[in-house]
């Protein structure tokens, strides 16, 4: 058994994907099923079930993966720990981030920092930012530059870094961008193109109209804030998006609402210890 056949396997379980954990380790998806077979074979045990497309761990998988991934941590851990006793700022930085920070936040920062430590090899992977939280929890990142949970788990340490101010938006011609003041009622009233269940943004605007016990009409969903900004545009519905993705196709609503305000920032386990890479990139964060 070696590190790659681990990684290879925990990977496809967090994602259910061989094509997917393929992409994410870079490598061929006859690769990755390769570790998994001569993983299989060596344990003499069945890990995934495999029924068309659809990847589920065995009983045997399930009993593996929670010791795979303390093994990976630790080993992980332990080299980290070993490298940052040189004191040099160097070797790889595995860090992820969401689509929305990396194209909006995050380039100056990535160009200053490869400048300052040419040494370090930034793996940056892409992802959506409740995904990356599980991926912490698990180990797999070192760093998460995502939008920060509002009840983060015990092991996962926040640090804001920025903030997202909110703004309510329709196109020009819909019957909201008529109106002087909206409010929660009314938008009740018309179709929402908003993040999906369970992301951290759409949460923030659930909890708004709960407080208010008024009903979401939620029209279309998807976590690209991007495409959001284009299907609000084409006049399908009202979104609420941040304040610097609103544009001339935009219109701002005026409600009666207070501000809704999203937290940007660094994600790490409590329990691993912080290469001195990873160190030197959050406090580039944190003062530029």
């Amino acid at each position: 058994m070696d590190t790659q056949q681990l990684q290879a396997f925990v990977t496809v379980a967090r994602l259910g994907s061989f094509s997917k954990a393929a992409e994410q380790l870079y490598l061929t998806q006859p690769a990755i099923s390769k570790r998994i077979d001569k993983l299989e074979q060596l344990l003499k045990v069945r890990l995934f079930d495999r029924i068309g497309r659809q990847v589920a761990l065995t009983d045997a998988g399930k009993l593996l993966l929670p010791k795979a991934q303390q093994v990976l941590v630790t080993l992980d851990d332990t080299s980290r720990q070993l490298n940052n006793l040189s004191g040099e700022v160097s070797g790889d930085l595995r860090i992820a981030t969401s689509h929305h920070i990396s194209l909006h936040r995050l380039p100056p920062y990535l160009r200053q920092f490869q400048q300052q430590f040419p040494q370090v090899d930034l793996d940056i992977q892409f992802a959506e930012s409740e995904i990356i939280y599980q991926g912490l929890l698990e180990g797999f990142w070192e760093v998460g530059i995502i939008t920060l949970s509002l009840a983060p788990h015990t092991q996962i340490h926040q640090q804001l870094i920025w903030r997202d101010d909110m703004c309510f938006v329709a196109a020009p011609d819909h019957v909201l961008a008529k109106q002087k003041q909206v409010n929660l009622h009314e938008l009740s009233d018309y179709p929402a193109l908003l993040s999906k269940p369970g992301t951290f943004t759409r949460e923030l605007l659930n909890q708004r109209f709960e407080k208010a016990k008024l009903p979401l009409f939620v029209g279309s969903s998807t976590n690209n804030l991007d495409t959001l900004r284009m299907l609000v545009a084409t006049g399908m519905g009202w979104s609420l998006l941040p304040t610097t993705l609103v544009n001339e196709q935009l219109v701002p609503l005026n409600i009666d609402t207070p501000p809704i305000t999203r937290d940007l920032g660094c994600a790490w386990h409590r329990q691993r210890s912080l290469s001195n890479a990873a160190q030197k990139f959050m406090h580039l964060l944190q003062n530029v």
